[in-house]
């Protein structure tokens, strides 16, 4: 067998989510401040539109996979999913408003922290809860 994949190992979307949710939030406040010069050697990566949109449909993926996952087999509480669903709203809006970026985009990457947060928790204390609607 070239690989054996232990049965015990389990990936941590809600923790690759927050990464990923952070990762966007330090892109968008910390880079205008730390690398301003940067458009001078031709790189751009501030304001790069496919860059942005490639965050936010990876935050969107990972999320929606991890709270999905995190309701149908564990916890079967909606609360993440609200707050996921009003900050990839306010990310989306922060695109189309960009005078109000700022006004958009905290909320939105709090909103979206909190709701890999928020999922995390109520998956370990469900401890594998069963309700009807559970397929397996």
């Amino acid at each position: 067998m070239l690989f054996h994949i232990n049965p015990k190992f389990r990936f941590n979307t809600d923790a690759l989510g927050i990464s990923v949710s952070l990762a966007c939030a330090i892109h968008c406040a910390v880079l205008p401040l730390l690398f301003s010069s940067v458009p001078l050697f031709g790189v751009n990566i501030v304001n790069n539109l496919f860059f942005e949109t490639f965050m936010i449909i990876l935050a969107f993926a990972i999320g929606i996979y991890s709270l999905y996952h995190g309701y149908k087999k564990h916890h079967h509480h909606t609360i993440a999913l609200i707050l996921f669903s009003v900050g990839i709203i306010a990310l989306l809006t922060k695109q189309f408003l960009p005078e109000y970026e700022n006004w958009f985009l905290f909320p939105a990457v709090i909103l979206i922290v909190s709701a890999h947060f928020v999922n995390y928790r109520l998956c370990r204390v469900a401890n594998h809860y069963h309700a009807d609607d559970c397929n397996h």
